[in-house]
């Protein structure tokens, strides 16, 4: 919990706020909204990553199946703790961006950056439980602290895509946080989007939902058979 909401801050404090794009509003608010998608890739990641690998381990979750309900209840309730780690890495960005930047969004701005990352997230949402249900508690842990960064870096969520070099550049578009960050920041924003990245966005999250779907089933055949 207290890696979900300090991490993005903390970034926002050392790495925006000194230096001369806490003064433009539109940087700033790019920042913001880089850092947004950030939280909510790692909240997911981690989440539903290895929580749900945890789960798996514990007795309570072969009772759960036992019981003569549906699965979505359990993952209605899954997706509901991760947005509520979600808004808790977000909160303390619109705080200190509020009150130690320059950045400013209307109403109308705010509700269409959460839309926008809402949809965002879902690639990381369904990678997230496809990782959980298709490993053990120690490979999730190692498989999200190994997605995380370099995906996080490399789509440009943690330095804007402009400042890396060519060729990592060019590897962002294929990211699904290249994606996601261009749709938050369009909304947001309001620069228009790669369309590249917006199509890889969609691409990712087909793919992720039908890797989800895959793992859940075929966790559920390997124990309840």
């Amino acid at each position: 919990m207290l890696s979900t909401a300090a991490f993005p801050a903390v970034t926002l404090v050392f790495f925006v706020v000194p230096f001369a794009q806490a003064a433009e509003p539109e940087a700033a608010a790019t920042a913001i909204a880089q850092l947004a998608v950030f939280a909510v890739m790692s909240s997911y990641l981690f989440n539903f990553g290895i929580g749900a690998a945890d789960d798996r381990e514990r007795p309570w979750d072969p009772y759960l199946r036992t019981l003569p309900a549906p699965v979505w209840p359990r993952i209605a309730g899954r997706v509901l703790n991760g947005l509520v780690f979600a808004a808790m890495g977000m909160l303390p960005l619109l705080v200190i961006g509020r009150l130690a930047t320059s950045a400013t969004a209307t109403p109308l701005q705010l509700l269409l950056g959460l839309v926008a990352l809402a949809v965002a997230g879902l690639p990381f949402l369904f990678g997230g439980l496809a990782i959980g249900y298709s490993m053990s508690v120690k490979a999730a842990n190692a498989a999200t602290q190994v997605v995380v960064f370099p995906v996080a870096f490399g789509g440009g969520l943690l330095l804007p895509p402009w400042l890396v070099p060519d060729w990592l550049r060019d590897v962002s578009t294929v990211l699904p946080s290249r994606g996601a960050r261009d749709l938050v920041v369009w909304a947001a924003v309001g620069p228009a989007p790669n369309v590249t990245g917006l199509l890889v966005l969609a691409v990712w999250t087909v793919l992720t939902f039908g890797l989800a779907v895959w793992a859940f089933r075929r966790d559920e055949g390997r124990r309840f058979r």
